[in-house]
């Protein structure tokens, strides 16, 4: 048996049970989870915010954990191996978007922590394909955070394109690993927060942001590009009144609330908005590796599993810089 924090219905709380350990069936690998951080995305599913979740369902999708057990026909792990499991979790491996390397995009794709149980818990199954090796140097709940915040922030950057100046609003737990990377490269990262929320302007600009202030305010220069990652749809407008011509407004979260209407005008001289869904083996494989040259740093805290409660209330009130982690031993 294991431990488990279990979501019965949306808008209740998480229950801690116990719950036989799951057996691999082909092609998947058990992993005794060491640490699983706690994205805003479980908030949204624990609030009822996403549609039709498997219940009850284990949350959690920034897993790192050790290989417990292989599957039939699972090559290329080892027992104990040090793995990192992520949002997407299963795809049909056939379809178009499959095919065509887009498998963020499968109509058939099935995530971790949503439709699949996820890292809430001692142990869980994944599918090898969504597994991804982890450097044993790293600690497993400084990692964590790169399984979701990391790698779906990297995506968001990537639609940035070339952009140079570049505005983060919702300074949270993607945006101060992506502000690393950002200044890494060599790019100006423009940070907004909530209104008045001095203490995560402050925090921006110890990671490298040039400037900090309100989502409300106007930064000192024109934007190239904006990563939204705020559920908030009234940022869309106001990003892009900060665009300059040819910029873009990637909205990086799996949920925003609708946006509201604007002026033709913002939009105009070839300005974009696009969305960012799920994340790509390719997306994994490449921020994994570029992670350690930065190097980022993730400023974490930690609780035990029984505590996933408090980590989320935690979060949906905005009380600590960075990520959540639950820590499992």
């Amino acid at each position: 048996m294991m431990r488990a924090m279990l979501l019965s219905e949306p808008g209740q709380r998480l229950r801690l049970v116990e719950l036989p350990i799951p057996e691999p069936a082909a092609g998947q690998i058990l992993v005794e989870v060491e640490a699983c951080g706690v994205c805003r995305t479980d908030l949204h599913l624990v609030d009822g915010e996403l549609p039709e979740p498997k219940l009850p369902i284990v949350p959690g999708h920034e897993i790192v954990g050790r290989v417990s057990r292989l599957g039939a026909n699972v090559s290329g792990f080892r027992l104990g191996q040090r793995i990192g499991v992520p949002w997407l979790g299963w795809t049909c491996g056939h379809c178009w978007y499959c095919t065509a390397g887009r498998e963020n995009l499968c109509n058939e794709a099935r995530f971790t922590g949503y439709q699949m149980n996820g890292g809430y818990a001692d142990y869980t199954v994944a599918d090898a394909r969504y597994c991804f090796p982890i450097a044993e140097n790293h600690d497993a709940a400084q990692a964590a955070p790169l399984l979701c915040a990391g790698l779906i922030g990297y995506r968001a950057l990537t639609m940035a394109g070339e952009a140079r100046r570049i505005g983060v609003y919702g300074f949270g737990a993607a945006a101060h690993i992506i502000c690393q990377v950002a200044r890494w490269q060599g790019r100006e990262v423009y940070a907004f927060t909530r209104p008045g929320d001095t203490a995560a302007q402050a925090f921006a600009q110890e990671i490298g942001a040039v400037w900090a202030g309100d989502s409300t305010d106007a930064p000192p220069r024109k934007l190239e590009a904006a990563l939204i990652f705020a559920p908030a749809g009234a940022l869309v407008p106001t990003a892009l009144a900060q665009m300059a011509k040819g910029g873009v407004v990637v909205c990086a979260g799996i949920h925003m609330s609708d946006i509201p209407s604007f002026p033709y005008h913002l939009l105009w001289g070839e300005r974009v908005i696009r969305s960012v869904a799920n994340l790509t083996r390719r997306d994994g494989d490449e921020f994994l590796a570029l992670a350690p040259k930065v190097p980022v740093r993730t400023q974490i805290h930690r609780y035990r599993l029984e505590q996933a409660n408090d980590a989320l209330d935690h979060l949906r009130a905005g009380e600590f810089q960075g990520a959540a982690v639950l820590v499992m031993k």
